[in-house]
Parts: structure tokens; C-alpha cells; sequence
């Protein structure tokens, strides 16, 4: 584990391999970790072995903000997640779905390019532009309209981001549960997700309400299968909260670091 603490992660990795070789064990805590620094080994595990590998371990911050779990990047491998990705492929993802939300993104785009060309002379964050057009499409797709919360949902998933971006000890000796206490990390997950799941929650009986199954957006279609039912694990509320929640982190997380997130 000490070896870890010299500079960054990814720099330390390739010294150690460039003395180790291409595949390493780490002993981190109580976690064992394997590197492999090449294209072939890479293969290895991605492609040829990649059921072998397809599960990831469940730390703190995803079993506390995806449902333990529930979304279909954190569940393990096995029945659940083959129902969930079909579902994402088949409904979420489908071709006419995606065409549906055309208009959306073309709305977005217009009104991006009218504040440049409105601009025009002046300065401009156009950073924070970008990240305003990211997010508004984002939202309008999952939820099917701007609503009266949007600003706070992406306040705190910027709360969220800045939250798991560390590193917390507890997730390398998960037996030691004083650590969660300790370290005060849960707390303060369980604090903003409890926030997060209040606005979607809001969000889910809204549309339940107002009988907008069928509808455009994510969550009408999430309401649509978990009505229509017929699946070997039922659909709940948590279900589509967090896949919603993950498919909004992820946009939301590069637009506002640059940088993907840890969940794909």
C-alpha cells in the first residue's frame, strides 16, 4: 500500500511495472489488487477473461448513492444485470428513443449558439456555458422538462463528485466498520444522498401522477417497464433512481472535471 503514497497513482504504477513487469499483485489492506500495465495482459482481462473480471468491488460511496447497488455499473455480474442492461439496451437505448430526443438536443444546441452570438464582444465563461448546456440536456432527457429542483440535483451531484474523488481508508479495510465512523465519510454520502433521493423520489411521483407513461424521457420509460412487470427481478422506485442517477453523475461529473467518471 505504501507504495502508492510516492506521487500519482498512475505514474507509481508504471514504475513498478517497468521493474516488476506487465502484471502486479498490490496488497491494499484488506484488498488485493491487480495491475496489469500492458496491451496484451489488458486483453487478457477485458476481452478474453473479461466474465472472470466483470463484477467491481462495492465501495462505500456507490453502494450508498446507486441503491446498494442497483444500477446496472456497480450490480455484480450474474441475473440482475443481464435483466437491467437489456433493459437499457432495448428501452432506454433504443434507436427510437434515442431519436426522440433529438429535439431536445437541438433545442440546446440553439440556444447555446444564440448566448455566443448574443456575446458576441464580450467575455465569456464559456466553460460554464458548456457545462450549463451539458446539464440542462441531461436533465430535460431524463426528466422530460427544466424543473423547479434542477439546480439543486446538480448542486449536489457536484457534492457527490467532490466526495468520492478522495481516497477513504474505510474502503480498503471494509471489516473494520468503526472506520466508516472514523473517517466520516459515510456520514457525510449518506447526508447528500439522502437530499438526492428526496428530489428524485419527488421527480418519479410526479410523473407517476400526471400519467405520463409512455412518455419521452428516461424516467417515463423506467415507470413504463416497471408497470408493465413480467421480469424475473420486479422493478422498484430505488431501481430507477439510481440509473437515473448514474446515467446524470457520469455527464454531469466530465462536463464539471474533464474527466470521466469511475462508473463506466
Amino acid at each position: 500500500m505504501f507504495h502508492l503514497l510516492g506521487g500519482p497513482p498512475h505514474r507509481v504504477l508504471r514504475d513498478l511495472a517497468k521493474k516488476y513487469g506487465s502484471i502486479i499483485h498490490l496488497q491494499l489492506g484488506e484488498v488485493s489488487l491487480v495491475v496489469v500495465t500492458s496491451p496484451d495482459m489488458a486483453k487478457q482481462v477485458l476481452k478474453t477473461h473479461d466474465l472472470a473480471f466483470a463484477s467491481r468491488p462495492m465501495l462505500i460511496a456507490a453502494e450508498i448513492v446507486c441503491y446498494n447497488g442497483s444500477d446496472i455499473v456497480f450490480s455484480p455480474y450474474g441475473d440482475y444485470w443481464r435483466q437491467m442492461r437489456k433493459i437499457c439496451i432495448m428501452e432506454l437505448l433504443s434507436a427510437k428513443n434515442v431519436k426522440s430526443f433529438s429535439s431536445i438536443r437541438q433545442d440546446e444546441v440553439l440556444g447555446m449558439i444564440e448566448f455566443f452570438r448574443s456575446s458576441f464582444g464580450e467575455t465569456v465563461n464559456a466553460t460554464k456555458r458548456i457545462f450549463q448546456f451539458a446539464s440542462s440536456m441531461t436533465c430535460r432527457s431524463a426528466f422530460g422538462k427544466v424543473f423547479k429542483e434542477q439546480d439543486e440535483l446538480i448542486l449536489l451531484v457536484k457534492k457527490v463528485s467532490r466526495l468520492t474523488e478522495g481516497f477513504d481508508v474505510a474502503d480498503i479495510f471494509p471489516s473494520l466498520k468503526f472506520l466508516h465512523v472514523l473517517c466520516g465519510m459515510k456520514g457525510k454520502i449518506m447526508d447528500v444522498h439522502h437530499e438526492l433521493d428526496v428530489i428524485l423520489e419527488n421527480i418519479i411521483n410526479e410523473h407517476k401522477n400526471n400519467g405520463e407513461l409512455g412518455g419521452e424521457s428516461l424516467v417515463d420509460v423506467l415507470l413504463r417497464v416497471m408497470k408493465e412487470g413480467g421480469h424475473q427481478f420486479p422493478i422498484t422506485n430505488d431501481n430507477i433512481k439510481a440509473i437515473i442517477f448514474v446515467s446524470i453523475y457520469d455527464i454531469i461529473y466530465y462536463c464539471y472535471t474533464g474527466k470521466y467518471t469511475s462508473y463506466h
